[in-house]
Order: structure tokens, then C-alpha cells, then sequence
């Protein structure tokens, strides 16, 4: 399983993802799921990914090629002239991935992946999208300004309740460490370490990147403030009387 988030904001996106993966409680392992290209003063791209790993990975892979060695039938990521170009691209690509598999004999659905692709192309404003596996897709939007991908119900509440389109990257970080922490509690096949990436509109470069693992002492805090709050936050709620 997996969890994915990424989040629009006034002042650029940031992007969220853990990294374990796993086939049965006794084969699990630690994979990459954010995936960045960047072209200084042209494009920033990241997609994140979750689903089957030899379907995300082989899509990764054949974007990537194609950087290095453009085909003639579709311009690469570093082409493309807008993003929405680009998602209408990286949905192809899944669909046909998927669809590769159908002569195995084996379920498509099997090799179902769902993707998350934001950046922003020189000329254009940042955009989101969220990519389904029949490689159609939506953008977000003020009404839905984050989309989330993999084990999405439990660190969904904190979200809806507590995003702030004008927040900081520091307090967003924040706000999805909580999220993650609740999916991480709740879900074992949901791990770190966790990866981030932020980008501020119109810079053309990526901010800060990074790993966070769970030995950070950062994230114990938020991990064990978030624990406590609750509690107390339900100790200060009035207490239920059965009706007489």
C-alpha cells in the first residue's frame, strides 16, 4: 500500500509520499514513489505514484527514456509545452502499461495504478492533476485543492479540517506529517521514511527537498503532540448521559 499527497497552495505546491511497499506482511521493503525532473528557468515536474510497483516503475521508466531519446509520436515531459499536455501523456503511458499486461492472462485491474503529477511550465501557472488508470484525469481546483492517492481515509479528516490555502510550507509539512502519522497508526502496509518536496510559483526551480525517517526527532514530537492533543481535546468534550 501506499500514501500519496499533494497539495496546491497560494505560494506554489508541495508533494508528500512514503516509501514502503508491500506483497504480504512478510515482504516488505522501502521503494521511491516521488519521482522530480527539472529544467532552471523552464519547468519543475513531480509525480508521485501508487498501485502496482512494476506498473508505476515501468511508467517512470519509459518517461524518463524518453527525456533522453524523445520518440517521434509524443514530445517527452521536458517538451511538452504545458502541463496539462503532460498529464494527458503520463495517463497514455499508464493505460498502456497497464494494458501491456493483458496478455499474460492476469486481471488488469492487478496492475491498476492511480499518480499524482503538479509542477508548473514557464508562461503558465502551477497546476495539479490526479491520474486514474484508464488514463483519463482531473486538475485541481479552490474546491479541491489536494489530492491524495493509496490509503487515503485516515489522514484525510486532518486535511479537509485544517488546510489553509495561505499556510506556509513549515505549517503544511506540518499539516501532512499529521495526516501521514494517522495513516502510518492505522495501516501498517503505510511506512516511512517519508519523502517531500516543495516549489514556490513561478521560481522554476524546486525549494526544499527531503527524507524524514523514523528516528526523526521532529516528526516523534509532532507524532506524540498529535496523540496527546487528541486526548485532551476529547477529556474536554462534555460527557453523554443516557436519557433517564
Amino acid at each position: 500500500m501506499t500514501y500519496c499527497v499533494g497539495m496546491r497552495l497560494d505560494r506554489g505546491l508541495v508533494f508528500m509520499s512514503d516509501t514502503r511497499t508491500n506483497a504480504g506482511l512478510d515482504n516488505i521493503a522501502t521503494a521511491r514513489k516521488m519521482h522530480t525532473w527539472e529544467v532552471p528557468g523552464d519547468r519543475v515536474i513531480t509525480l508521485m505514484t501508487a498501485g502496482n510497483l512494476a506498473t508505476t516503475q515501468s511508467v517512470v521508466g519509459i518517461l524518463d527514456e524518453r527525456t533522453k531519446a524523445p520518440v517521434d509520436r509524443a514530445p517527452s515531459i521536458l517538451q511538452s509545452p504545458s502541463m496539462f499536455q503532460i498529464a494527458r501523456e503520463v495517463g497514455t503511458t499508464l493505460k498502456e502499461v497497464i494494458h501491456s499486461n493483458d496478455d499474460s492472462g492476469a486481471e488488469a485491474a492487478a496492475f491498476g495504478a492511480t499518480m499524482i503529477l503538479g509542477g508548473q511550465i514557464k508562461g503558465s501557472p502551477p497546476r495539479l492533476f490526479l491520474i486514474y488508470p484508464e488514463g483519463n484525469f482531473i486538475e485541481a481546483s479552490d474546491d479541491n485543492p489536494f489530492f491524495q492517492i493509496g490509503e487515503t481515509k485516515y489522514g484525510k479528516p486532518i486535511l479537509v479540517r485544517a488546510y489553509d490555502k495561505t499556510a506556509s510550507f513549515e505549517n503544511s509539512i506540518k499539516l501532512l506529517l499529521v495526516s501521514f502519522d494517522s495513516t502510518i497508526k492505522s495501516n501498517l502496509s503505510v511506512g516511512l521514511p517519508i519523502d517531500y518536496v516543495t516549489y514556490t510559483a513561478d521560481t522554476l526551480r524546486f525549494g526544499v527537498q527531503g527524507r524524514i525517517l523514523d528516528s526523526d526527532p521532529y516528526y516523534q514530537e509532532v507524532s506524540n503532540g498529535w496523540s496527546e492533543a487528541l486526548k485532551s481535546a476529547f477529556a474536554q468534550l462534555p460527557d453523554f448521559t443516557f436519557p433517564e
